[in-house]
């Protein structure tokens, strides 16, 4: 069990992670991006922004300074949009705790690199800090976890001590943990997902039905194992929370961001008039680029993200974008 955890982003997801910590007993810090900020979540002990509905536990406090937040915190986690993550990391790393275990919850690829978050820690962090990085992935809808409904997740980390210990700390009755040893497979099926929920969404804009639904979510998955195979990852791993789990939960949930987007965009909506409408981020648009970039290099066909970008950044409507997927030449499933 952590002795003292902070988080950094005042999220709805990290705002989330600090009060399951805070139910646990372990005393949380959420580090808010300024002093107005923190001010107002200490004085009104909850995140109106986010989660207006759900008061902070006695033992979670909230400030503006890394210094306050991370000076006895042996877990940190960074649960900010994927990227602000290296910004985030610079602005932490002076005053992290040596022997610290560094959680990444963000699911999504950075620009223009397309790499991943774990890797975006290792650039900005100290070499003492590389082990114990860890990365948490899998169907988690911020909002049902926090009203205390059953939930699951993965930690993934190349140390087996350092993901028991974030295990521990996380886990309760109403959110069951799991560990991995398959970083890259956790992050890379937490941030494609997202690309295949555009789609979901973008059907159910245009009413196309379970059975279309059904069948293009297996695809999505096939294709999203793809290009994780080939970059290295466990083909278990996209079977399993990470993948399947997150797959499921994101293409159904009407609480899913990135199923919205691609609703929106069925119903004839732009891509940036839809990013100005949102509170919270897409992390699907980002990751569809950085997966067609990954996807070059590597040598895979990935045709539903191609024409997810195509309907983001080109204009193609969503009913042609369809229609150019049914026609695809005749194959066999495997």
């Amino acid at each position: 069990m952590s002795n003292q955890a902070a988080i950094i982003g005042a999220t709805t997801w990290g705002t989330t992670l600090g009060i399951l910590l805070a139910k646990n007993k372990v005393p949380v810090a959420l580090l808010a991006r300024t002093e107005a900020e923190a001010q107002a979540l200490s004085s009104q002990r909850r995140n109106a922004r986010f989660l207006p509905d759900t008061p902070f536990p006695d033992c979670l406090s909230v400030t503006s300074q890394p210094e306050s937040a991370l000076r006895q915190s042996d877990l940190v986690i960074l649960a900010v949009p994927s990227d602000r993550l290296r910004e985030n990391v610079r602005r932490i790393k002076p005053h992290l705790q040596a022997g610290a275990i560094v959680l990444s919850a963000a699911k999504g690829l950075e620009l223009p690199t397309a790499r991943r978050m774990s890797q975006v820690l290792e650039d900005e962090l100290p070499a003492g800090f590389h082990p114990d990085i860890c990365v948490l992935s899998g169907p988690n809808l911020a909002k049902e976890i926090v009203q205390g409904k059953p939930a699951s997740t993965v930690i993934a980390g190349r140390n087996p001590d350092a993901a028991q210990k974030a295990q521990n700390a996380l886990m309760s009755g109403n959110f069951r943990v799991y560990t991995s040893n398959d970083v890259l497979g956790v992050e890379l099926a937490g941030a494609l997902k997202n690309i295949v929920a555009l789609g979901a969404g973008m059907g159910d804009g245009m009413d196309t039905g379970e059975n279309a639904k059904s069948a293009f979510i297996t695809r999505g998955l096939a294709e999203i194992t793809r290009l994780g195979v080939a970059a290295g990852a466990d083909p278990m791993t996209f079977a399993g929370l990470a993948g399947l789990g997150d797959v499921v939960a994101t293409c159904s949930s009407r609480l899913s961001r990135n199923r919205y987007v691609g609703e929106e965009l069925a119903k004839g909506r732009s891509w940036p008039e839809i990013r100005d409408s949102m509170d919270n981020v897409a992390e699907g648009v980002n990751a569809t680029l950085a997966a067609l970039t990954m996807a070059k290099e590597l040598g895979v066909e990935m045709p539903i993200a191609e024409m997810a970008s195509r309907v983001l950044f080109d204009g193609l409507p969503p009913q042609k974008a369809m229609a150019e997927l049914m026609g695809r030449p005749a194959r066999s499933e495997w």
